[in-house]
């Protein structure tokens, strides 16, 4: 776990970095254990109230959230999630419960949600075994998809395709902040497995959305809790991790050749299984078959 402060007199944020989480399956190629990401969830307060980003994933992780999140004395109105993987909102509605909160999102991650939910039997549940709570999709969308908090913005853009469909990023333009959800990461291997055509068009175009909106700070929800929130770094890495993987693409024919150009190219790089689950989607949408069943082998293989 690790906590950030970055404040000024009226409004500021906090970040929790849950540790990653041991999961089933055989080990990666390179011979490490299936490890999963660090995952970080984002307290945007007031003087008084305050609105959580991006809840994790599991129970445990939950209660350490929630723990954190009334140390803080802050008042909690909102849980947003930024898309409808279940990892950055599994836990929304056990947090919305213990505070109060209502949960928000756009219209499209709501759908996301739906199909999440209907892929626990044969994924997360799977992966992480009596770990997860009951998860209903309870989220509402928001009047222009804006938020105020004691008069300040917290405005939830539309990005699309990023390392799911329907993705959104917050902007708190009086932090000069987007907290970007999966569209940005920092220091940790990206999620391209839902990109399993190649084209990574998509995500480029949510990037430059995020660097359209000109911020100072990026809270990515998948990072390394010892480097920095510089924008400028991190939108540039991210597009840099987008070009190795199309170089990568267009070099290499099998799963395994690419997962290791991958690590030589960003050997600093946090979150290797997620690199393996990305090679392993990638080459098997080249042979064809079902998507989602690509997908879950994916994940289980």
């Amino acid at each position: 776990m690790s906590t950030n402060t970055n404040t000024n007199v009226d409004i500021g944020y906090d970040v929790f970095v849950a540790d990653p989480l041991p999961m089933s399956g055989p080990a990666l190629p390179n011979g490490q254990p299936r490890v999963f990401q660090p995952i970080a969830v984002t307290l945007i307060h007031g003087r008084q109230d305050a609105v959580l980003i991006d809840p994790p994933l599991t129970r445990q992780q939950a209660e350490k959230v929630g723990d954190w999140v009334e140390a803080s004395g802050k008042r909690l109105t909102h849980i947003v999630a930024t898309h409808g993987h279940g990892d950055h909102w599994f836990t929304a509605g056990m947090l919305a419960e213990r505070f109060g909160a209502q949960v928000v999102t756009t219209a499209g991650a709501i759908a996301q949600m739906h199909n999440n939910v209907y892929a626990r039997e044969v994924l997360w549940d799977v992966i992480w075994p009596g770990q997860i709570p009951p998860s209903p999709v309870t989220a509402v969308t928001v009047p222009g998809n804006r938020l105020t908090l004691e008069g300040h913005d917290v405005n939830i853009v539309e990005v699309g395709h990023a390392d799911s469909d329907d993705s959104a990023v917050l902007h708190v333009p009086d932090l000069d902040l987007v907290v970007t959800g999966d569209v940005i990461y920092n220091g940790v291997h990206m999620y391209l497995a839902e990109s399993a055509d190649g084209n990574l068009g998509p995500w480029r175009k949510a990037i430059d959305t995020i660097a359209a909106l000109q911020p100072r700070r990026i809270v990515a929800s998948h990072q390394n809790k010892n480097l920095d929130d510089n924008a400028e770094r991190l939108i540039a890495e991210t597009r840099r991790y987008l070009d190795d993987a199309e170089a990568a693409l267009a070099t290499h024919d099998t799963p395994a050749e690419f997962f290791q150009a991958m690590l030589k190219r960003n050997p600093e790089h946090l979150g290797p299984t997620v690199l393996w689950v990305s090679s392993r989607a990638l080459y098997l949408a080249r042979e064809g078959g079902d998507p989602v069943q690509n997908l879950v082998a994916a994940w289980r293989q």
